[in-house]
């Protein structure tokens, strides 16, 4: 009876490696493509920054303009709130962003095997769409790589949610940040839509900030490229 436990559990196992395999490889094609396809985009994103221990509370508006290299541009339209949080929080992740997005840092931090080990832990319905669930453990301590998990859009085969704390703690005088970021269509492509972060500080507490992206604008395609509108 053991033995044959055993053997069906073994069996089990390889079914859902497999499967896994065969979710990334299709998950790393979409990607090509997208990439391949990818012109670029302009959008907006609002950050609010909020302590309420120390009442500090800060707003940045900035316009993003993606080429089709993937590299960003920043414009700030609109801010408000403290001066200190704008230029030394929101202004050093708007940074943290511009230098992530260069083309070696970008390789580097791809949700990836090249840069992450990934464990099938189930499915999930997600927005009204089925997706599959993925714990991600990154093979190095890099400032933009992330331990937790990954939801994969069962059809387009993308990622579609992001969730987990950095690789590496940004700073001694942090002591846990949790990260949620979601996706969406925008149009026949799929671009980040919110993201949530709540940080514990040693000094100051919890510290909650919140990115909206709205108003996106996809460069069509090349006429000639075969690429899908």
């Amino acid at each position: 009876m053991l033995h044959t436990l055993l053997l069906a559990a073994l069996a089990s196992s390889a079914t859902t490696d497999v499967k896994a395999d065969d979710i990334l490889a299709r998950m790393l094609n979409a990607d090509r493509e997208r990439s391949a396809a990818m012109k670029g985009y302009t959008g907006f994103r609002r950050y609010t920054f909020e302590n309420k221990r120390v009442g500090k509370r800060a707003e940045v508006t900035v316009r993003v303009v993606c080429d089709s290299s993937g590299a960003k541009r920043f414009e700030v339209v609109s801010e408000s709130g403290s001066g200190f949080v704008r230029k030394r929080i929101i202004g050093k992740m708007i940074d943290a962003e511009v230098e992530a997005s260069r083309q070696g840092e970008r390789e580097q931090t791809k949700i990836i095997p090249a840069n992450y080990d990934f464990r099938l832990v189930g499915q999930e319905v997600l927005a009204g769409r089925n997706t599959f669930v993925f714990e991600i453990s990154p093979k190095a301590e890099h400032k933009f790589l992330i331990r937790g998990r990954i939801w994969v859009d069962a059809q387009d085969m993308v990622i579609c949610r992001v969730e987990g704390q950095p690789a590496k703690n940004p700073s001694f005088w942090i002591k846990k940040v949790r990260v949620v970021q979601e996706y969406a269509r925008a149009g026949a492509v799929w671009l980040p839509l919110a993201n949530q972060s709540h940080a514990e500080a040693r000094i100051f507490g919890a510290t909650d900030v919140s990115i909206v992206y709205f108003d996106y604008v996809v460069a069509p395609p090349e006429a000639g490229d075969g690429s899908k509108p």
